[in-house]
C-alpha cells in the first residue's frame, strides 16, 4: 500500500516517541536516586556511580553501535537498545547490593540508552532528509523535551504512591510494549524503499537536481574511519561535540543545586530545570529549520552563544539573585543551547557521507560523551577547590567559544551546502567547470 505522505515523516514520528521514552527512562535515575539511598543507606557517591558508570559503558559501546548500524541498520540497533534498557529496568528492583545497580542501571540501561538516544538516532535520520534535514531532526529530538514534561512527572507519581521498584517495572514494560513494535517500522535510508530523500520524485535526465556538493573532490572520497581520522576536520568535529556536551551536562547537573545555594527555593530551582526542557522543544525545531536555510555553522555558533549567556547569567545570579536573570539563563539554555542536538548528526554526515558514516560518527561520539562526563566532574571539582562556581562557569563560557569556533574550522558548508544555500553550490560548480573556448 502506498502512503499518501513521505515515509520519512513516519520515521521521524517513531524517533520522537522513542526519544521521549528512551532518553527520559535513563534520566529518571535522578528521581530513583533519593528513595534508593533512603532504603539502603549507601553513600551518595557509590550510588550515583551507577549512573556515571553507565556513561562510561555508553562511550565504550558508541563505536560498536556505529559499526552495527553500518552492517544491519537501525531496526536491529534500536531493538537491541530497547531490550537492554527494559532488562535493566525490570531487573533493577531485585537490587540488594550496590554492584547490582552498576549492572542494571549502569551496563544494561546505560548501554541501551546510547542506541535510543541522540547518538543512535543521528546515525540514520540524516539519510532521510537533505533539504529539510535540520528541521526533521529538530522535530525528532524535541521528543526528549516532550517526554521530560510528561513521563518524568508520571514516574515521580509512581515512586511516591507505589515505590521505586514499581516505577522501574512499569517503565521497563512501557519500553517493551511501546518501543519494541514501533521501531520495527524504521529503515536506514529512503533508497531502501525505492524513495528519495525529502520525498522528492526520482530525478530525470531531462532536469537533473542541483547538487548540494560544494567540494566534489572531497565528496568523491570513500571515507573510512581510518581516512577520516587522518583529517583535521575529524578532530575539529570531535572537539566541537566535546564542547557541546561539556556545556550541556555541566549546567544540567549543577544548576539546580546552585540556584538553591544562592537563595532560590527548591520549587523555583526545579521549575527552572523543567522549563529548560520545555523551551528546548521549539528551540530545537526552530534552530534545526534555520540551519537548513543559513547553514549549520551559524546555528552551531548560536547554540554556543546560548550556553555562554547561560553561564554568564549564572555568574551574575551569584551577585544579584533575581528572577529576571533566571529567565535569561533558562531561555538561553533551552531556546538556544539545546539547538546543537538537531545539527550534530548533519554536520558529520555532510563532511563524511558514505557507507562508513556509522563508524565515523560513533567514534566521534566518544569525544562527545567524554565532554558530557567531564563537564559535571570538572565543574564539581572546581567548586570544591574554590568554594564557589565562578571559575567553573567562566571555563564554561570559554568552552562555549571554543566549541563555536570548531564548526567553522570543520566547515561542513564547504563540502555540502544546505538547502537555503544551494544557489551558492550551483554557482561554485559552474565556476569550477571548464568554459568553452572561442
Amino acid at each position: 500500500m502506498r502512503l499518501r505522505f513521505f515515509y520519512g515523516w513516519l520515521v521521524i514520528g517513531v524517533t520522537f516517541v522513542t526519544m521521549a521514552i528512551g532518553v527520559n527512562a535513563r534520566t529518571s535515575f535522578s528521581l530513583l536516586f533519593p528513595p534508593i539511598i533512603d532504603e539502603f543507606g549507601w553513600e551518595r557517591g557509590v550510588t550515583a556511580g551507577a549512573f556515571s558508570f553507565g556513561f562510561l559503558v555508553s562511550a565504550v559501546f558508541s563505536p560498536l553501535m556505529g559499526k552495527m548500524m553500518d552492517r544491519v541498520g537501525p531496526r536491529a540497533v534500536m531493538e537491541l537498545g530497547v531490550f537492554l534498557m527494559a532488562a535493566g529496568l525490570l531487573l533493577s528492583p531485585l537490587t540488594t547490593q550496590p554492584w547490582h545497580l552498576y549492572v542494571t542501571i549502569g551496563v544494561l540501561v546505560g548501554g541501551g540508552s546510547i542506541c535510543l538516544g541522540y547518538s543512535g538516532q543521528s546515525l540514520f535520520l540524516p539519510n532521510w532528509f537533505v533539504r529539510r534535514r535540520g528541521l526533521a531532526m529538530g522535530i525528532a529530538f524535541a521528543g526528549v523535551g516532550a517526554g521530560s514534561i510528561t513521563l518524568l512527572p508520571w514516574v515521580q507519581y509512581m515512586i511516591e504512591h507505589a515505590g521505586w521498584r514499581s516505577a522501574c517495572w512499569t517503565m521497563g514494560l512501557v519500553l517493551l510494549i511501546v518501543l519494541a513494535p514501533i521501531n520495527l517500522l524504521l529503515r536506514k535510508r529512503p533508497e531502501d524503499m525505492g524513495l528519495q530523500p525529502d520525498g522528492d520524485a526520482a530525478p530525470s535526465t531531462a532536469s537533473p537536481p542541483i547538487s548540494n556538493v560544494v567540494d566534489p573532490v572531497w565528496a568523491a572520497i570513500d571515507w573510512t574511519l581510518g581516512r577520516a581520522m587522518q583529517t583535521s576536520r575529524f578532530w575539529w568535529l570531535a572537539l566541537g561535540l566535546f564542547c557541546g556536551l561539556y556545556d550541556w551536562y555541566a549546567v544540567q547537573v549543577h544548576q539546580t543545586k546552585y540556584l538553591v545555594e544562592i537563595g532560590f527555593s527548591p520549587t523555583v530551582a526545579a521549575w527552572a530545570l523543567g522549563v529548560v526542557s520545555l523551551l528546548g522543544i521549539p528551540g530545537q525545531i526552530l534552530l534545526g529549520h534555520m540551519s537548513d536555510r543559513i547553514g549549520r555553522e551559524w546555528i552551531w555558533t548560536v547554540s554556543g552563544l546560548g550556553f555562554a549567556i547561560c553561564f554568564a547569567a549564572l555568574i551574575a545570579l551569584g551577585r544579584h539573585p533575581s528572577l529576571t536573570l533566571v529567565y535569561v539563563m533558562v531561555a538561553a539554555q533551552g531556546l538556544l543551547g539545546y539547538g546543537v542536538t538537531s545539527i550534530m548528526g548533519p554536520v558529520v554526515l555532510e563532511i563524511f557521507q558514505g557507507k562508513h558514516f556509522g563508524s565515523i560518527f560513533g567514534t566521534i561520539m566518544l569525544a562527545a560523551l567524554a565532554g558530557g562526563a567531564a563537564g559535571p566532574w570538572v565543574t564539581g571539582v572546581l567548586h570544591d577547590r574554590y568554594g564557589n562556581y565562578d571559575i567553573a562557569f567562566l571555563i564554561g563560557v570559554g568552552v562555549s567559544v571554543v566549541g563555536a569556533a570548531t564548526i567553522w574550522l570543520a566547515a561542513p558548508g564547504k563540502v555540502r551546502a544546505v538547502a537555503g544555500q544551494l544557489h551558492r553550490s550551483h554557482a561554485h560548480a559552474v565556476a569550477r567547470s571548464p568554459q568553452p573556448s572561442g
